[in-house]
């Protein structure tokens, strides 16, 4: 979808507040007609980032999508990703599938690319029924085309959204399925880098994750968010605006946004 349609998309959905956080880009801001906008926009970014050997996402929300920092973080992002879609459409090829990558890099029109589109490309091509096929056989983890790639490190990637004067949040810690112990030991080195806050909830959750999220949320001293996680339209599991209530226990991130840098976020 185009950034507008987003935008418009969660507005109609009930949506007041809305970050678009993207992976390893702000490119969306630059095309959104900031004066039409119907609804506050949080400047924001996903970093794909390594902790202990794993990939970890970092949301930075309330960002100056000027500043050096972000402009230095998309362009390290954007070299490692380029890197892994060519290992990737490698990896695809020898298992027996036609996966040009010039023809996936259309469809991402000039964004970041990543495996959604290799999947959108699968799909496009006949050679796999959904989306959701394509991950199950040849880009979901353990498969084929699922590439490790060496991101910034969680140190560096915290510091990019302090130093563009954001709050660093861990994105949807449950996704990461790792034991109690280990996701306790991610929070509290997230914490000791400078983190602030950790998505509570995302997406649909049962009562009894969002607790055991908020739990470790308040344990650890951080602030909760929460969002839908909505990457596509095809994705009515994970609509813009639909997510689990989130616990009244916690103190939010939203409360301690300053939502009247508003303008002063808009792109030139």
């Amino acid at each position: 979808m185009t950034p507008d349609e987003l935008v418009q998309r969660a507005h109609e959905n009930g949506v007041t507040h809305l970050s678009i956080t993207d992976h390893d880009t702000v490119a969306a801001y630059k095309q959104i007609d900031w004066k039409a906008c119907p609804l506050t926009l949080i400047p924001g970014i996903e970093i794909s980032s390594t902790w202990s050997k794993r990939g970890v996402h970092i949301v930075g929300l309330g960002i100056d999508l000027k500043s050096a920092a972000i402009a230095e973080a998309v362009q390290q992002q954007s070299l490692a990703r380029q890197l892994r879609a060519e290992k990737i459409a490698e990896r695809l090829t020898k298992s027996g599938l036609r996966c040009p990558l010039e023809e996936v890099e259309q469809l991402a029109a000039g964004g970041q690319l990543g495996r959604p589109h290799f999947a959108r490309y699968l799909v496009a091509s006949g050679q796999v029924k959904d989306s959701q096929q394509a991950f199950k056989k040849y880009l979901g983890d353990g498969k084929p085309g699922d590439v490790k790639q060496h991101w910034a490190s969680l140190e560096q990637t915290v510091q990019w959204i302090l130093d563009a004067g954001g709050v660093a949040v861990l994105a949807h810690p449950l996704k990461y399925k790792l034991t109690r112990t280990k996701l306790l030991a991610l929070v509290q080195d997230f914490k000791a880098l400078g983190g602030q806050a950790m998505e509570v909830v995302s997406g649909k959750q049962t009562p009894q994750e969002s607790r055991k999220m908020a739990d470790i949320c308040q344990q650890s001293g951080l602030l909760a968010s929460c969002g839908s996680d909505f990457h596509h339209p095809d994705t009515r599991w994970a609509e813009l605006g639909m997510y689990s209530t989130l616990p009244s226990t916690v103190d939010t991130v939203f409360s301690h946004l300053d939502f009247s840098h508003q303008n002063k976020a808009q792109l030139d």
